[in-house]
């Protein structure tokens, strides 16, 4: 691993990553394999994954299959079996006889990856990105948040990979952080929790779910009252069944690009439950959890209300007054709570140490990047600027899923290096997305034209 002290203001590097979540992380894992001379910045001292959500018994949503690097190249080092094998833990994992494996072993196998890829330096926060047109290249200054050290490096190429941040509504802002958190803090303030007299969970994805469940665990020796609110019309699970998952697939990520954006716009919010719901197990276990506590006419004190907007939150000397709308019903009140835990999403701010090239960037109408199919950003210069996981209005529901992780890399490595290093894998669903491909296949089918409603000529 890089200890990122060197100035590498003398090296153009082939590529530069900019953040090193698992997606970058497996690039750089994959890159290491080739020819291709890459760096790749990280502003955080190691590698962490949504530490503040490694909760105990909490697990991955997809397969092991889906680690840094096995879809793309079973043969690597880096893969999460390879993995177990190096940390001893090879058999453990036999016997363990599951898919989805513990996210926070997960969390350990990014930082074993990270610190094992010879591409890697931490402790960088890139803070600004140039572009110089007679060297052909970026210039990619980073500084040491620890010590202040700026360094400069130079790379023909750029991978942005800096991942989204928590969102907390506007009205829902300014309260003591102890209190009013993200669920993306839960970790650093479950201490706090189990002081509290009374708790709320606001929102109804995984990452609530999780916070949900684990206070729901805790609530009989810490004694607090625990409420659970959402906005959406139901605790609902997220979509897990076989043929509901050929979304998260190449044919899918291609037959989404090709739609026009207007419809792409229009589907994207109807598809929340394919990536925003709640694991059936986990929906299993708060349920089986609640049933045990009521035996008996026991009260296991426990709220939960689905089409709720809390739409301000207000300190009261005593604990904190949620004014909500039960929007169905169209009737509000007031509740109270010591701490509100906010499962409220993320979002991606503009990065802004693209300012320096955003008169170089393309973007559209709504102020969005314009990428490619191949995930590279429309740039005014002989550069090439690579995005991960910014392109849900244009690559669809896949974009986050880890499962689709090593397609998207293959494919940008095949970029860089102007061949095909890695499958980039085709066919791999049973149904059909598009028409033609449709009666491509069908005997019994064949397209009509549009105006005349007559058959179509196929090649």
């Amino acid at each position: 691993m890089t200890d990122g002290t060197e100035n590498s203001t003398d090296d153009v590097y082939d590529v530069v990553g900019v953040g090193l979540g698992p997606f970058n992380l497996g690039l750089a894992a994959l890159l290491e394999d080739t020819e291709s001379d890459a760096l790749f910045l990280e502003r955080k001292p190691e590698f962490e994954w949504h530490g503040g959500m490694l909760i105990e018994d909490a697990t991955l949503e997809v397969p092991f299959l889906a680690d840094l690097v096995t879809l793309a190249d079973p043969t690597s080092e880096y893969t999460y079996l390879n993995y177990l094998r190096e940390t001893d833990r090879l058999y453990e994992f036999y016997f363990y006889e599951t898919f989805q494996v513990p996210r926070r072993e997960y969390d350990d196998y990014c930082k074993w990856v990270a610190e094992t890829v010879g591409n890697t330096a931490f402790s960088r926060r890139v803070t600004d990105v140039r572009y110089d047109e007679d060297e052909a290249a970026f210039h990619v200054t980073a500084r040491d948040p620890e010590i202040g050290e700026t360094v400069e490096y130079r790379a023909e190429n750029v991978v942005v990979g800096v991942g989204s941040v928590p969102r907390i509504p506007e009205a829902l802002q300014g309260h003591p952080s102890e209190d009013v958190f993200h669920t993306a803090s839960y970790l650093d303030r479950r201490e706090r929790c189990l002081d509290a007299e009374a708790i709320t969970v606001v929102g109804s994805g995984q990452s609530a779910a999780e916070v949900f469940l684990d206070l729901l665990k805790r609530r009989p020796e810490a004694g607090y009252r625990l409420d659970w609110l959402t906005r959406s019309e139901g605790f609902f699970p997220m979509e897990y069944s076989k043929l509901g998952l050929q979304h998260f697939t190449p044919e899918y990520t291609e037959y989404f690009y090709d739609l026009p954006q207007e419809r792409k716009d229009a589907l994207v919010p109807e598809q929340g439950l394919l990536y925003k719901g709640i694991d059936p197990e986990t929906s299993e276990e708060i349920y089986d959890l609640l049933y045990e506590r009521s035996i008996g006419d026991a009260d296991p004190d426990v709220g939960m209300l689905a089409m709720t907007e809390v739409e301000d939150i207000e300190e009261t000397g005593d604990g904190y007054r949620l004014t909500c709308e039960q929007w169905q019903e169209e009737e509000r009140f007031a509740h109270r709570s010591d701490v509100v835990v906010l499962g409220t999403g993320y979002h991606r701010p503009k990065p802004p140490f693209l300012a320096g090239i955003e008169d170089r960037i393309a973007r559209d109408a709504k102020g969005r990047l314009r990428v490619d199919e191949n995930y590279e950003i429309e740039f005014d210069g002989a550069g090439r600027l690579f995005v991960q996981n910014g392109d849900l209005y244009s690559h669809g529901v896949g974009t986050p899923d880890l499962g689709l992780g090593c397609q998207r890399n293959s494919v940008i490595i095949e970029s860089l290096l102007g061949e095909e290093r890695y499958p980039i894998d085709e066919d791999t669903v049973f149904q059909d997305f598009s028409v033609e491909r449709f009666c491509s296949k069908a005997p019994d089918s064949e397209r009509l034209d549009d105006e005349h409603a007559t058959p179509t000529q196929e090649d």
